[in-house]
């Protein structure tokens, strides 16, 4: 699926979907700079993220596989 990853002013991350109007805050993130790793968002998604280097810009639109359903907490 395509995500936006931003940074806001306050210096979180997000996640924007398109496809599902949901913008969620990251909440953990399975490696320090994100990429090629996993991030959970608020609402318990876990999505896998592609490789990409440690100083890519921000905002970013890329292809992520979703791999929980989400809120299941």
């Amino acid at each position: 699926m395509k995500i936006m990853i931003r940074k806001g002013a306050d210096g979180i991350l997000s996640v924007y979907v398109p496809k599902k109007d949901l913008e969620e805050p990251i909440t953990q993130m399975e490696k320090p700079a994100m990429w090629g790793g996993t991030v959970t968002l608020a609402n318990g998604w876990q999505l896998a993220l592609p490789e990409m280097a440690d100083d890519t810009r921000l905002p970013i639109t890329v292809e992520a596989k979703r791999l929980t359903s989400g809120e299941e907490v």
